[in-house]
């Protein structure tokens, strides 16, 4: 498959690597002329995974990125989404298939990057896919053994890109859920978000396990209100990449949490880092969804607090102890 990659930061360049390593032809598109130019001339990403080599070519111009190939991966952060494929939709000279690696949610619109690129690319879209899991960008690039799962409406495509992903170090999986794949991969960022926070409190597994596990009933609740299916969110997509993200040193979610909980500002957090925390924006996206269908979700409305109206996380915490007593079941 030749794979015009749209997107050069961590996951862009790891996906780069493997793509690569499964016998694919790659281009690799950076929105920064100098990262294009580096890997081009030294054979590594100045500024995302600096130290992995990565073996194909770059480029800044959007113009060769859709001359390269039909099939394009975006991998961009959501927030850039719409006006990077919007930017690119001219110079296409036909008919595209967009395989999606971005884990979040539109805050104005609460669209979902499959929806943006029907909205922008209309008819030029011939198919769409998102591929999403457990996928530390580090690891998968070094070639850690990686399971994640690709979905598309249209079994031929998560097909076609299952085998042409699909490696000695990393496994694909197909299916045709592409809300709940969508979702779930953005929605555990929130989580995740709150699983730093808990341990820049000092609080132990306990804890850690109990916001996981509520955290992925509340997720799950909304992905289904949504179209989403239940067993989406009990596999690689969601509760794999929820564990990931919630227990990982190297999540940037849980990282953005663990300084919160430590008592830094958000402003001071973002202001300190290079990379994007998606959960953040999507503590947001996700609210907005829930107060929509009316699905109760505490502890997403809990980090909208804290990372939004400056509130304490452990008053967050108390006020998710303190709530009234349920039943972990659905009462029938």
């Amino acid at each position: 498959m030749k794979i015009s990659i749209i997107g050069a930061g961590s996951f862009g360049t790891a996906m780069a690597i493997i793509a690569s390593r499964c016998g694919n032809d790659v281009l690799l598109w950076s929105h920064d002329r100098k990262v294009a130019d580096g890997i081009n001339r030294n054979r590594f990403n100045p500024s995302y995974l600096s130290e992995m080599p990565i073996d194909v070519p770059a480029t800044h111009s959007l113009k060769a990125a859709a001359d390269f190939s039909d099939v394009l991966m975006m991998v961009v952060p959501s927030h850039y989404y719409r006006n990077v494929l919007t930017e690119i939709a001219p110079h296409l000279k036909s008919s595209v298939d967009v395989i999606s690696g971005t884990k979040g949610i539109e805050t104005d619109t609460l669209d979902r990057m499959s929806e943006i690129a029907a909205s922008v690319l209309g008819k030029r879209l011939r198919g769409f896919a998102v591929l999403s899991g457990p996928t530390f960008a580090l690891e998968t690039a070094r070639g850690d053994p990686t399971a994640a799962v690709v979905a598309s409406a249209h079994r031929d495509l998560s097909e076609e890109v299952q085998r042409a992903l699909s490696c000695a170090t990393f496994r694909l999986y197909n299916s045709t859920d592409v809300v709940g794949v969508e979702l779930a991969g953005s929605l555990k960022n929130v989580i995740a978000i709150a699983a730093g926070v808990l341990e820049g409190l000092g609080l132990g597994f306990n804890t850690t396990a109990a916001l996981i596990t509520r955290g992925l009933h509340e997720i799950t609740k909304l992905g289904v209100a949504l179209g989403g299916r239940p067993e989406t969110f009990a596999g690689l997509a969601g509760m794999g990449d929820l564990v990931l993200t919630c227990t990982g040193s190297l999540s940037r979610n849980r990282t953005v949490g663990v300084a919160l909980g430590k008592g830094k500002r958000l402003s001071e957090i973002l202001d300190d880092t290079k990379f994007v925390a998606e959960g953040v924006k999507t503590s947001k996206a996700a609210k907005s969804l829930a107060e929509r269908h009316k699905i109760e979700m505490p502890i997403t409305a809990e980090m909208y607090r804290v990372l939004y109206e400056n509130e304490q996380p452990a008053q967050a915490i108390q006020r998710l102890m303190s709530r009234s007593l349920k039943s972990e079941l659905p009462v029938t």
